[in-house]
């Protein structure tokens, strides 16, 4: 296997092309925006897992250059009931290398930067429409511009709607949509609720609500709330101004600082659909093998998407190197892999089961979560952020 070529040029398409170079495979990543950074509204957090495997291919240093840490959690019901605060998993970590919090646009960038400076090409406007593995095992990616392009694999990193799952299972199932949407925004015109290094989560009456605070004051939020699934386009029509009326509209009966972050914040919202996929029965085939989204997507309440997908670009990557063929590299992959994703999303839609509770449900949370949050401690999430390859 001498050449791959990665369908999308997001997080993981950018950190495959950098673990197959690590592995002697040149790659090729094909990117179907005109440009990168979409969903620039939106921040996250990388994990010591997802920061780790960075490690492995020396890619962590950007990462952390262009982030601040999260260090710890304090927990709020809607009545304004402090629930508990505890140490984010990994956060104490001696390395250097605990939870990191930055723009999904700022990790595309670094790491992109990071790829082009390794020599990694990526085309852009690549909308992949088609592939297929012809007679000497080789595949074919067809374009929408009418481009083709052959290589002696697929990676398929192209998503929650990843064209690469249907092609390789037509009847793959889809993505299930939550039922929420994720409304992130940003302001500087309200005092900061925590400390730069902890986030403040409230669990309102009827939306949950998070924000942190960056080293500059700039608060950070997010809120999931509840909605019907919208077409692309009708979901890029929401203003600004429409989704913080309609996240004030379900904060504002709470005793809490969230609807007032809401309202002291401007244009600088965007809003978007929450899924998951719990399984997906084939990851692979002969040429093709899905990763990230595309295989696995978990709801947003673990924030462990970015470092998910990084784990699974390193894995597959190490997993090709050591087989000389790419259907057994596949099969590798996936038997290091399926077990520890599904886990993650099926993690993921309990905490946002417990997020939305109703009323007797809600007050027994109330009543349980400070006694979990002082048993938990950093221990109680070890099996996710202490997860390590080795290379």
């Amino acid at each position: 296997m001498t050449k791959a070529l990665i369908i999308g040029g997001g997080i993981a398409g950018a950190v495959t092309a950098m673990a197959l170079r690590k592995a002697d495979i040149d790659a090729e990543v094909f990117e179907a925006y005109p440009s990168g950074a979409d969903d620039v509204g939106a921040f996250l957090v990388v994990f010591a897992n997802g920061l780790e495997a960075l490690r492995v291919i020396g890619a962590h240093g950007p990462v952390v250059a262009n982030s601040f840490p999260a260090e710890r959690v304090e927990f709020l019901s809607g009545t304004g009931k402090r629930l508990g605060e505890r140490a984010i998993a990994g956060s104490s970590d001696e390395t250097g290398m605990g939870p990191r919090t930055l723009t999904r646009a700022t990790l595309y960038r670094v790491l992109h930067d990071e790829a082009r400076r390794r020599g990694i090409a990526v085309r852009h406007g690549k909308r992949l429409v088609a592939a297929e593995t012809v007679s000497d095992r080789r595949v074919v990616a067809s374009f929408a511009d009418g481009s083709r392009a052959e290589g002696d694999l697929l990676i398929g990193a192209d998503g929650i709607h990843s064209v690469v799952r249907k092609t390789i299972d037509p009847a793959a199932p889809r993505p299930r949509y939550t039922g929420q949407h994720t409304v992130c925004g940003y302001t500087r015109d309200v005092k900061p609720a925590s400390a730069p290094d902890t986030y403040t989560m409230i669990y309102g009456r009827r939306a949950f609500f998070g924000c942190t605070a960056a080293p500059d004051g700039e608060v950070w939020w997010f809120s999931n709330v509840p909605g019907p699934e919208r077409s692309r386009q009708d979901l890029a029509a929401v203003t600004a101004d429409q989704w913080r009326q309609r996240v004030m509209a379900l904060l504002d009966g709470d005793r809490t600082p969230a609807a007032a972050v809401v309202r002291a914040t401007g244009d600088h919202i965007v809003g978007s659909h929450a899924y998951d996929l719990a399984t997906t029965p084939r990851w692979f085939s002969d040429t093709m093998v899905i990763i990230g989204d595309a295989a696995h997507a978990a709801a947003p309440n673990a924030a462990q998407g970015a470092s998910m997908a990084i784990e699974d670009s390193v894995v597959l990557a190490k997993c090709l190197r050591d087989q000389h063929e790419p259907r057994r590299a596949f099969a590798a992959y996936e038997e290091l892999r399926r077990a520890r994703v599904e886990r993650v999303v099926a993690h993921s839609a309990a905490m946002a089961r417990r997020s939305a509770p109703g009323l007797v449900r809600r007050l027994v949370r109330d009543v349980m979560l400070p006694r979990s949050v002082g048993r938990g401690g950093d221990g109680a999430d070890a099996w996710l952020t202490g997860y390590r390859i080795d290379w």
